[in-house]
C-alpha cells in the first residue's frame, strides 16, 4: 500500500558541492521549534548542527528568547554572564569557537520576566534590539546559522517575541518538530503554521520525530503525503524512536531529587531504563534472588526504614566483585521522607569513604519517587557525552540535508 524501505534518507551531495552551491548565496537562517515540550527539539538541533558543519566551514549557533538559564565566563566581556541552558551544550559540543556566549543568547525570561514586560519595566524595542545585534554578530562571523526557539511558535507571545515573531525579524525559514503519529502530529503542526504564516515565515519542511519503529514507513508516507498534497511542504525527517535517549542517567535523577550519590559517583552517566525499576517489598533473600537473576542494568528502590536490603545491596556487590560475576550495574535509591524517617546514623557511616556500586538517598516516599521518575523526561547536556553522541549518531542521517538547504537556498 505504501513504499517501503527502512533505509533513512542520507547525504548525497558532497561538502564541495554544496560549497559551490552556496558560492554566490548565503541559505537563510534555519530556525528550529517544535509544536510542544518534548518532542525532541534540541536533539534535532544537535543533528542540525552536526550535518551543517559537514557542509559549511563556520555554523553559528543562537537562542533569541530562553528560559532555563545558567552562567558562564564570557572571554570577550571578561565577566560571568547568563545564557540558555541549551547554548553550552551546542557550543562546548561542536566547539564554536568563532562565536561568542554574550551573542547566542540575547533575551532570558526568568521568573518574574514577563510581570516585570507588563509593568513597563522591560522595553519591547529593546529585546528587538536586543536579538537583532546578537544575531547580527553570530551571522556576520559564520556562513550558515542556525536558530533554536523555545518550545512552540507562540511562546513568548505574552513579551512580544513569540517564535514565528523573531523567525520573520532575522528572516529565517522554519523547520517544525512534532512527534510521531499522523492526526494528532499533523493538528499540532497546523496550529504553528498559520502562526508562521501570519508572520510570513517560510517553512522549509517538517521533522517527525520519536516514530514508533513497526509504524516507521506507514508514518513516513501518509506524513510525507499529507504535507505535500496540503501545504507545499516536505518531510525532512522521520526519527524511528530510540528509548535509549530518554532513560535518565544517575545524574538527571541528582537534578530531580536535589541530592547527590552517596556512593557510586563514577557512575553519575549510568542510564536506566524506566521499565526496569524495581520496587523491593519482599525479604532480603527474595530480593537477592532477584538480583542474581534479574537484568544486571535495574533501579532499585526500598524504603529507609528497610536496613536488610541496604546492607544486602552492599553485600551482593562486593560478593559479584569478588566473584568477579556479570558487571554489577544495578543502583538502589533510598527513600523517605525527612520529616518523618531518617537513614540509621550505623548505616551511613558504613558507606563512608566507598565508591562501589551507586546508592543514592531521597526526602520522598517510594510512591512519590517513582511517579516522580515515570513522569521526568531527561534533558541533554553537556557532561553526559555518550548520550549527546548517541542522539546525534541516532539522529542526523535520518535528516535531508540536500533538500532542506534547497529549500532555505531558495528562500522558501
Amino acid at each position: 500500500m505504501f513504499p517501503t524501505s527502512s533505509i533513512p534518507t542520507r547525504t548525497r551531495m558532497t561538502a564541495t558541492a554544496f560549497s559551490r552551491m552556496f558560492s554566490s548565496k548565503r541559505p537563510r537562517p534555519i530556525f528550529v521549534a517544535a509544536t510542544k515540550q518534548h518532542v525532541g527539539k534540541t536533539t534535532t538541533s544537535l543533528a542540525l548542527m552536526s550535518g551543517l558543519q559537514k557542509r559549511f566551514e563556520k555554523v553559528g549557533f543562537i537562542k533569541p528568547v530562553g528560559q532555563q538559564h545558567v552562567t558562564v565566563y564570557s572571554p570577550a566581556l571578561g565577566e560571568d554572564i547568563r545564557v540558555d541552558k541549551d547554548i553550552c551544550l551546542l557550543k562546548e559540543q561542536f566547539h564554536l569557537d568563532h562565536i561568542d556566549y554574550r551573542h547566542m543568547s540575547p533575551v532570558i525570561i526568568p521568573r518574574g520576566y514577563t510581570k516585570k514586560f507588563i509593568d513597563g519595566q522591560i522595553s519591547y524595542e529593546e529585546q528587538l534590539q536586543q536579538i537583532k545585534t546578537a544575531f547580527d554578530e553570530v551571522s556576520r562571523a559564520s556562513d550558515a546559522v542556525l536558530i533554536e526557539g523555545t518550545g512552540h511558535c507562540a511562546v513568548g507571545s505574552i513579551v512580544h517575541v513569540n517564535n514565528a515573531k523573531v523567525a520573520s525579524l532575522l528572516g529565517a525559514s522554519m523547520v517544525l518538530i512534532a512527534n510521531g503519529g499522523l492526526g494528532s502530529a499533523f493538528d499540532e503542526l497546523e496550529l504553528n503554521r498559520v502562526l508562521c504564516e501570519k508572520f510570513n515565515v517560510p517553512i522549509a519542511g517538517v521533522v517527525i520525530n520519536k516514530v514508533r519503529p513497526d509504524k516507521y514507513e506507514q508514518t513516513k508516507y501518509y506524513m510525507s503525503k499529507a504535507l505535500n498534497d496540503t501545504w507545499g511542504i516536505p518531510l525532512l525527517g522521520c526519527i524511528p524512536d530510540r528509548p535509549f535517549l530518554g532513560c535518565p542517567a544517575l545524574a538527571d535523577m541528582e537534578g530531580l531529587f536535589h541530592t547527590e550519590l552517596m556512593c557510586g559517583s563514577m557512575h553519575r552517566y549510568r542510564h536506566y531504563n524506566v521499565k526496569d525499576i524495581n520496587l523491593i517489598t519482599t525479604s532480603l533473600t527474595r530480593f537477592l534472588e532477584n538480583i542474581r537473576s534479574k537484568h544486571p542494568r535495574t533501579l532499585y528502590i526500598c524504603h529507609v526504614t528497610r536496613d536488610d536490603i541496604i546492607l544486602g545491596f552492599m553485600a551482593e556487590f562486593q560478593r559479584n566483585r569478588r566473584m568477579e560475576e556479570r558487571q554489577f550495574e544495578a543502583a538502589l535509591l533510598i527513600c523517605g521522607r525527612r520529616d518523618k524517617y531518617e537513614m540509621a546514623d550505623e548505616v551511613r557511616e558504613m558507606f563512608e569513604g566507598l565508591d562501589g556500586a551507586p546508592v543514592m538517598v531521597v526526602g520522598y516516599s517510594t510512591h512519590e519517587a517513582m511517579q516522580m521518575i515515570h513522569d521526568f523526561t531527561p534533558k541533554l547536556n553537556i557532561d553526559d557525552k555518550n548520550r549527546v553522541m548517541k542522539a546525534v549518531e541516532h539522529y542526523e542521517p535520518y535528516i535531508d540535508f540536500d533538500q532542506l538547504l534547497q529549500r532555505v537556498s531558495l528562500g522558501e
